[in-house]
């Protein structure tokens, strides 16, 4: 069964940056999409950030563009979160996800996603 591990997280500043990471067990990784989404207290997960099976494309929620960057490292198996400039608004568990299905475009939806993590916590906080 394949395996998500999230690390990365931890108690920041406001205006610090972070780089969250997520490693596969798959070996047919560079074969899916991978998203981003994170939870805060008390709200729904929500999208982040998501990148083609071959970095081809990104895609990002439309209150994360500019401070959220994601990119993958396909021979490390590992897909990655830059987050710059973060703010107590930021404070969620952040989760990795795979697409559900092989070399397309990923989607924003949670529901398209077959394989989680066990995210990671990102507190923001002077």
């Amino acid at each position: 069964q394949v395996q998500l591990a999230e690390t990365g997280g931890g108690l920041v500043q406001p205006g610090d940056s972070l780089r969250l990471s997520c490693l596969s067990s798959s070996r047919a990784f560079s074969a899916y999409g991978m998203g981003w989404f994170r939870q805060a207290p008390g709200k729904e997960r929500e999208f982040v950030a998501a990148i083609s099976w071959n970095s081809s494309s990104t895609n990002y929620a439309d209150s994360m563009k500019g401070r959220f960057t994601i990119s993958r490292d396909n021979a490390k198996n590992t897909v990655f979160l830059q987050i710059s400039s973060l703010k107590p608004e930021d404070t969620a568990v952040y989760y990795c996800a795979a697409d559900r299905l092989r070399l397309r475009e990923p989607p924003n939806l949670a529901k398209g996603y077959g394989t989680w993590g066990q995210g990671t916590q990102v507190i923001v906080s002077s």
